[in-house]
């Protein structure tokens, strides 16, 4: 397909929202910057990525006694409000990827058209989900857009996921925030560059892929 991807990572009510289970301290003054992203590419046709934790009691990142490094408090609990995309970047009818394997014939085929992709997965990297692969060969985005919570954990996993599979980003930093304990930000590295929200609208979005007009499913 080619063209820019929007890839909003882990944008959930138990991050952003006040009273969340694992709310990051000041997520919600960066709602107005996701919500200018995630409506310019709505409106330019741009293909929506959109990772999202999707946790069970078992899952072994999460602890009655967590450390807040490898094991973390209860939190996106499948069925949840909480695990819930926040209004400004909710999907209209994404394709969710599954967390079985799908053959890569099968998934090309269910992809094809989408505008939205949601990535459920239990870890900080998007791509142990094992469709993700699949479904980034499918898009193969000249450019990836890319925000969300928390700038030193779950974004700077994609980030280096994503550099490592040799694709170009634009991280745009007043739609992220850092967690409480590690605000650092994002630093920029070879393949990737630092962006606001606010000139996203001014660059004029393009199209997700030439010749091509995403439909949502």
């Amino acid at each position: 397909m080619g063209g820019t991807i929007l890839w909003d990572v882990d944008t959930q009510v138990d991050f952003v929202e006040p009273g969340g289970k694992l709310y990051f301290a000041g997520a919600e003054e960066a709602r107005p910057a996701m919500a200018l992203l995630v409506e310019a590419a709505r409106t330019a046709g741009v293909v929506h990525v959109a990772s999202c934790d999707q946790h069970e009691l078992s899952d072994p990142e999460i602890s009655e006694e967590p450390d807040f490094d490898s094991t973390w408090p209860p939190h996106c609990l499948l069925g949840t409000r909480g695990a819930e995309k926040i209004p400004e970047t909710r999907q209209l009818d994404p394709f969710p990827l599954p967390l079985v394997p799908v053959p890569s014939g099968i998934l090309r085929r269910l992809l094809e058209g989408g505008r939205e992709v949601l990535i459920p997965k239990k870890q900080y990297d998007p791509f142990t989900n094992p469709n993700a692969e699949t479904m980034l060969d499918t898009l193969d985005p000249e450019e990836i857009l890319l925000f969300g919570v928390a700038t030193d954990i779950c974004d700077d996993a994609a980030v280096r996921a994503l550099l490592r599979r040799g694709r170009r980003i634009t991280f745009v930093e007043d739609a992220s925030l850092g967690s409480t304990k590690r605000a650092s930000p994002l630093v920029p590295r070879p393949g990737a560059r630092l962006e606001s929200a606010s000139r996203q609208p001014r660059r004029r979005l393009p199209r997700s892929a030439k010749g091509c007009a995403p439909r949502c499913r």
